[in-house]
């Protein structure tokens, strides 16, 4: 599967303005690196809540399909966790918006879906008979064969006795 990523100067700066919210916490540096990305991709900035820990501090974040993010804050991150790298952290925030960013808009995705599906379905179909309405099963096979034996069986009894006869 094709990613479309931003390019790569736009990555240094996202990545760049990550890095300082970590180390700063100074909102406007986050905001920026999600304007930056949500801009790319043409998204609103989703709703960020966050929290000292997720899920007794087994989560880092978690993406739900209304937009909303829920995020440890880098202040609590480095608290209480075993891997409380910085890197960590941003790989984290990247995992949580790709969540976002493949989820978003999931009605116009699943309308585009149902009209290709069906598009150009119309003009073939006017030129080939209906299909049945219900499938042929098993049964109906054997009972279709044991007919057609049954016929030529006769036919063929039918044309003996007639010989023998005549």
């Amino acid at each position: 599967m094709r990613m479309l990523l931003p390019p790569i100067r736009a990555r240094r700066e996202i990545d760049k303005a990550l890095t300082e919210f970590f180390r700063s916490h100074e909102p406007y540096d986050f905001q920026r690196a999600m304007v930056c990305m949500s801009q790319y991709y043409r998204l609103p900035t989703p709703k960020i809540t966050w929290f000292h820990y997720l899920d007794w501090g087994k989560t880092a974040g978690r993406t739900f399909d209304n937009g909303q993010l829920h995020l440890v804050h880098p202040e609590n991150w480095k608290r209480g966790r075993k891997y409380n790298s910085e890197r960590q952290w941003v790989h984290m925030i990247y995992h949580e918006m790709g969540h976002y960013i493949f989820w978003a808009d999931a009605e116009r995705k699943a309308d585009s879906f149902a009209l290709r599906m069906v598009r150009g379905l119309a003009r073939r179909s006017e030129a080939r008979p209906p299909a049945r309405a219900r499938p042929i099963d098993m049964r109906d096979r054997v009972g279709l064969a044991a007919v057609a034996a049954g016929r030529d069986g006769r036919r063929r009894r039918v044309a003996a006795g007639r010989r023998a006869r005549g």
